[in-house]
């Protein structure tokens, strides 16, 4: 078997107001490492070594010279989670409209995989997917 490239995974986004962007992503089940957080940045457990680092622009900015994508109006990354279940993306999409989010696409049933999509309240793109594998459509025989 081949060694994996990575051990871990951080998703660094730049965000307008960090406490707006905890408490949204806290509505939604987070939780943040408070060894990685401080007022310019903080890191939310995704899952097991996956993370994202929610950086505040000014502090964003000293990582790169290119100019930061505006989120509201380009898309650079769709970030997508799976989840253990249908109702598990139902209820973690519901929560992102209450808590400030908005829908980004209309949830998306394929039968053995079902997803929806919403923006933070940067507009940063994060979409919700269940994948039952074994009910996944044999592949095309060639």
């Amino acid at each position: 078997m081949q060694t994996p490239v990575a051990k871990q995974i951080f998703v660094n986004l730049p965000v307008k107001d960090l406490k707006r962007s905890i408490d949204f992503f806290t509505a939604l089940g987070f939780t943040f490492n408070p060894q990685f957080t401080d007022e310019k940045a903080t890191c939310m457990i995704i899952g097991e070594n996956i993370y994202a680092m929610l950086i505040v622009k000014s502090f964003f900015k000293t990582f790169t010279t290119k100019a930061i994508s505006d989120a509201s109006h380009n898309t650079e990354v769709l970030t997508a989670l799976s989840v253990e279940s249908r109702e598990k993306v139902d209820w973690m999409a519901n929560q992102a409209l209450v808590s400030g989010g908005s829908l980004n696409t209309d949830p998306q049933d394929h039968g053995w995989m079902y997803g929806r999509s919403f923006q933070d309240p940067d507009s940063h793109i994060w979409e919700l997917l269940y994948m039952d594998q074994s009910q996944l459509p044999a592949a095309p025989k060639q």
